[in-house]
């Protein structure tokens, strides 16, 4: 048997000794050792681990647009990711424009089509109703099915004006009469309160920026513990996702969450070029690092952005080091060294390890980053 490429000496985020063989884009086998012909060989330096490619669900890569933009790219195969989903940056109106472009990047990309119809063109994109209408939404998620993964609404007071919990409403609407599609809700500040918000979502919704240091967050500021009605949505199964953004994550929040047993389903940056270039996000490796100062174990991070989201966006062929599945993987080294982080509010803490996509691979194809 002769295969397009095989990765030797890796080995999987528990220490265990990998070797993948690729063919046609797909992992067609995975093993401890392999010894096979080969176009090419991949031979990873001592210490190097790979997983699943890493996946970001929640960045804003569409490059026409002024308010939230980047390259996919940039923000995706540089930064040792191999999938983003664009949050709702785009409508049915400009969505279509978005996919012709995001076909020519090396990085797999997919959308949320933004429930207002031209998506964030300005801040406030569901304080005019007249800009929901479903029968474009619906046409976009028809149109392009192999792109357009869910719909996203934003819930907070800039972006709705007047119009209460109804945006969100017209969002679970859509998503019934669409087969249930995966949705994704960003939360600020009120209104609508987030016990609100909460109520009307459904296990399997995302609630993106978690863990937000505002005061409609999940966190009693007086008693300092996680409120009741947003533990209420964690066993329900609503998915909490980190989308740490310029404004939405904050130390003390995700580490009051994990004192009580709260841990974010997926991690992922809400990342555009202001907060690329100027921080506080920088990239996913860094919003990993986050959360590995908060406590978290790094197979658990690897699993946030590798099978956690695949699951939450049904992609059925990513997420795993699996026969069968896209050859899209991440090669990195975990190494100890001393960075200061800063959250959404300015806050810091020291780093003592730090995580560094080396190769990235999608479909095959072997990136250096």
């Amino acid at each position: 048997m002769s295969y397009d490429l095989i990765i030797k000496n890796g080995r999987t985020i528990d220490g265990k000794p990998i070797e993948i063989a690729i063919n046609a884009g797909k992992i067609v086998k995975v093993s401890d050792t392999i010894e096979a012909k080969s176009k090419e060989v991949l031979e990873l330096v001592a210490d190097s681990y790979l997983s699943a490619g890493w996946i970001d669900d929640h960045v804003h890569c569409f490059e026409k647009m002024t308010l939230y933009y980047d390259f996919p790219d940039e923000i995706g195969v540089k930064k040792g990711i191999t999938t983003v989903i664009d949050a709702g940056t785009t409508g049915a109106e400009n969505i279509h424009e978005f996919y012709d472009l995001a076909k020519q990047a090396k990085t797999n990309v997919y959308a949320l089509v933004n429930i207002s119809k031209w998506g964030i063109v300005e801040q406030d994109e569901l304080a005019d109703l007249s800009k929901v209408k479903e029968e474009l939404v619906h046409k976009a998620l028809a149109e392009l099915p192999d792109f357009v993964v869910g719909i996203k609404a934003r819930m907070s007071k800039t972006v709705i004006g007047e119009n209460g919990i109804t945006p969100l409403e017209m969002a679970k609407k859509i998503q019934k009469e669409n087969n249930d599609l995966p949705l994704m809700v960003h939360i600020g500040s009120a209104p609508p309160e987030l016990d609100e918000i909460l109520a009307h979502m459904s296990k399997g919704d995302v609630l993106t920026h978690c863990f937000n240091g505002k005061p409609n967050g999940i966190l009693n500021k007086e008693t300092d513990q996680i409120k009741d009605f947003a533990w209420a949505a964690y066993d329900k199964g609503i998915v909490f996702d980190i989308g740490h953004g310029t404004d939405s994550f904050n130390f003390h929040v995700a580490e009051a969450a994990l004192k009580e047993g709260m841990k974010a389903t997926s991690i992922s940056t809400d990342i555009y070029i202001r907060n690329r270039e100027n921080g506080p996000v920088y990239d996913l490796a860094t919003t990993m690092e986050k959360l590995r100062v908060v406590g978290y174990e790094w197979p658990e991070i690897i699993e946030k952005v590798t099978e956690a989201p695949a699951k939450n966006f049904h992609f059925d062929t990513k997420g795993h080091l699996k026969e069968g599945y896209d050859a899209d993987i991440t090669v990195f080294t975990i190494e100890a060294g001393h960075k200061t982080l800063t959250d959404s509010n300015g806050f810091t803490r020291e780093a003592k390890e730090l995580i560094k996509p080396v190769k990235t691979i999608i479909g095959g194809t072997v990136y250096d980053n």
